[in-house]
């Protein structure tokens, strides 16, 4: 009950918190010209343990779902464009899942930073010891578009 009310969302980027400004927001080393926009908290603590991206993050609170009744203006979007457009970001990563919503909510994000940095997304494909005929066309599909050049 006690943590439930200690902890909060950080004001700069909606990840979870205990203080005012999250401990990835405050820190000095983090690139500060990068954010990576995620769905929730949950998916921040995912990459974060993959000790790859030493960028910033951005909460969006969830995912545009009209079914559900949630529209842009339920999530963190205009915080995020706020953000984008008031400092010097390089790059914005879109690190959403690649459902119905999780397209609908990165097509809708995409296209309102396009005017002011570069808006990239995180490749999709298939795991680690996965069968190529077992995959399905979507999944193949973002592989095949998702390819980068050999080391």
């Amino acid at each position: 009950m006690e943590a439930k009310q200690q902890v909060g969302f950080c004001s700069v980027c909606f990840h979870l918190s205990a203080e005012p400004v999250c401990e990835i927001c405050s820190a000095p080393n983090r690139d500060h010209n990068t954010i990576c926009v995620v769905a929730d908290s949950r998916d921040v603590i995912a990459l974060e343990r993959t000790r790859e991206y030493k960028g910033k993050y951005h909460v969006l609170g969830g995912l545009i779902s009209p079914i559900d009744g949630i529209g842009p203006d339920q999530l963190h979007i205009t915080q995020l464009v706020r953000r984008v457009s008031q400092q010097s970001i390089k790059e914005v990563i879109l690190a959403i899942s690649p459902s119905v919503e999780g397209e609908t909510t990165t097509l809708y994000v995409g296209q309102l930073l396009k005017p002011f940095t570069r808006v990239t997304r995180i490749a999709f494909g298939l795991p680690m010891g996965g069968d190529l005929e077992y995959a399905d066309e979507v999944t193949l599909a973002r592989a095949l578009e998702g390819r980068r050049d050999l080391d």
